[in-house]
């Protein structure tokens, strides 16, 4: 009877201890597709920012004659951004985008023709609706990425983590040229 009891009682300690192993496991699964999930969102964004880029382009061209080398740069950057690998070069890439998309605006000031022109004012909103948009999922990816880098160096998920294969991620940071101030000239043409 006593050993049949310390069976029962070994067999329920190793469903236990098996339950648990599974629930850890499923966990790590979770918040590795919420990571991927996450930058498969910034991805969408990113995506429908660079197919507005080329009309805001051609409608730019018209007004903008004398900003041949405003125009060029945004093509440049948003080739750039398009071709880039991993996260930390497509971070970089596309807040050198950004930075230049803001500095394309600031340039249109001198323009009131293109600045009322309602195509403009059009893809203008819909560009800053989508920045807006992609700072928003940044920060969800960065809050996701740091919630999973936590757990997978964390005791026990450590252990579980490595035989998985798990490696911390890097989030989406702003570059350093991002963070300084922009200097815009406002003379007109």
């Amino acid at each position: 009877m006593t050993a049949l009891i310390l069976l029962a009682g070994l067999a329920f300690a190793a469903a236990g201890l098996i339950g648990y192993l599974v629930t850890l496991y499923n966990g790590l699964v979770l918040l590795k597709n919420n990571v991927a999930k996450a930058w498969a969102n910034i991805d969408v964004l990113l995506k429908q920012r660079h197919d507005e880029i080329p009309k805001l382009i051609k409608t730019c061209e018209a007004y903008m004659k004398f900003e041949k080398d405003t125009l060029s740069r945004i093509v440049e950057l948003r080739s750039g951004a398009q071709s880039a690998q991993g996260v930390a070069d497509k971070a970089d890439k596309e807040n050198m985008l950004s930075a230049g998309l803001h500095q394309l605006f600031a340039v249109a000031e001198r323009y009131p023709d293109l600045k009322s022109q309602a195509s403009f004012q059009q893809l203008q909103g819909r560009i800053s609706d989508l920045e807006g948009q992609l700072a928003d999922r940044r920060e969800l990816y960065n809050d996701t990425v740091n919630n999973y880098n936590i757990r997978i160096q964390s005791l026990p998920d450590v252990f579980l983590a490595g035989f998985m294969g798990l490696r911390a991620q890097e989030m989406f940071k702003v570059s350093e040229d991002d963070r300084k101030d922009v200097e815009i000239d406002i003379r007109q043409p």
